[in-house]
């Protein structure tokens, strides 16, 4: 069975099994689970439903795998001839999560 779940600001379509990283979730350590309700269509086929914007009754079960940072990304900003240069790096806090079940 797909769904179409929104969390963190973005959408993904997952399947049951699947690996998804998004942003950390606040308060969470490895091993919690999660209860995300936020779906916007579920099912396949005949069985497909589409919310507006949310399906009622609709959730997907999912299990925090680990918390950890991203790549680093280098900014940097430079004006030339003018001898300003700023150099910032930032590394996202990510979750790495593991979809268990999903019910219409």
């Amino acid at each position: 069975m797909k769904a179409t779940i929104q969390t963190q600001g973005k959408q993904y379509t997952v399947t049951e099994g699947d690996v998804l990283i998004v942003n950390r979730y606040p308060e969470t350590e490895a091993g919690s689970k999660l209860e995300i309700n936020e779906v916007l269509t579920v099912g396949e086929g005949d069985a497909f439903k589409l919310g507006a914007p949310f399906v009622d009754g609709a959730k997907v079960s999912a299990t925090i795998l680990e918390n950890k940072r991203g790549r680093k990304i280098v900014v940097f900003k430079k004006k030339k001839r003018k001898g300003y240069e700023r150099r910032r790096g930032h590394r996202q806090e990510l979750s790495v999560i593991k979809i268990d079940s999903i019910e219409s």
